[in-house]
């Protein structure tokens, strides 16, 4: 009876956490993303052999995955694919993240590309579990760029790579699909890049859970538009570089962003633990 009793009492309720009011904006001007970027060469200087490896190994897994989709019939989906990747991207270059890590901190970069190929976060866990939301969020984009393409042309089968150019720029649906294609992938790029660009490095860096991460990295973004959305035109910019030379860019691009990134996550941090938004200690 008297557990019974205790059980339909409510708990009492718990008073908010100390420095629930965070003050998130930075101030920082639109020229510190060229600064992030030239501190992202800097450190792929640094025992230059690791990065390029490390740009070697994220080019064959692209055109390992490029080749699949054509042989397996699935070349409908490249260009969703392409854009695609930059979903994944922070998640695939915490091994980059992890040797800027290291030189920041004064440490010895790693060794070997294995030890930059397998890191373990301080979160443990939870970096699988944002690997596996963003996974999920480029599957979710790919579905939606099929469907958009059945919206516009109904069952008419994929015409290939050759004709789907002609067909895009030559006819009323293809600039509907463009316009409404790009709008919609510009929805998921944005979204994806809010929740992962400081969330990953995060990870890595501090022990938290995913969803605290990915709540922080999208506060730091809303709240830093006009550093984040240069940052973000530098990346989409010098992807589409990449692609445009056949993925071969990717060897060196992918590297200096990766470590450009952590510069950047250690940038917006460093301003909001001067502002008394993050602990230092976390």
């Amino acid at each position: 009876m008297a557990v019974a009793k205790n059980m339909d009492r409510l708990p009492p309720v718990v008073p908010p956490l100390p420095g629930a009011k965070i003050n998130w904006r930075c101030d920082l001007p639109t020229t510190a993303a060229l600064d992030w970027l030239a501190a992202g060469w800097k450190d792929f200087t640094i025992r230059p052999v690791l990065s390029v490896a490390y740009g070697i190994f994220v080019f064959a897994i692209s055109i390992g995955v490029v080749g699949g989709l054509f042989l397996f019939g699935y070349d409908y989906i490249l260009f969703p694919a392409l854009s695609g990747f930059l979903v994944v991207g922070p998640l695939i270059a915490a091994g980059l993240y992890e040797k800027s890590r290291r030189i920041e901190k004064g440490a010895p970069a790693p060794a070997t590309i294995a030890g930059m190929l397998i890191v373990k976060p301080k979160s443990n866990g939870q970096m699988l579990f944002m690997g596996m939301l963003l996974c999920l969020l480029m599957v979710l984009w790919m579905r939606a760029a099929v469907l958009l393409y059945a919206l516009f042309f109904g069952l008419l089968p994929f015409p290939g790579l050759h004709d789907i150019v002609p067909i895009l720029i030559g006819t009323p649906e293809g600039w509907a699909l463009i316009v409404v294609g790009s709008l919609v992938g510009g929805l998921f790029a944005a979204f994806s890049f809010a929740i992962s660009v400081f969330a990953v490095p995060m990870l890595l860096d501090q022990r938290t859970d995913a969803l605290t991460a990915m709540g922080t990295s999208m506060a730091l973004v809303w709240n830093n538009l006009p550093v984040m959305l240069s940052w973000g035109a530098i990346v989409v910019a010098l992807f589409a570089l990449s692609v445009a030379s056949g993925l071969i860019g990717l060897i060196i691009v992918f590297p200096v962003l990766g470590h450009a990134t952590w510069h950047a996550y250690g940038a917006v941090r460093e301003k909001v633990v001067a502002a008394g938004g993050l602990d230092e200690a976390q």
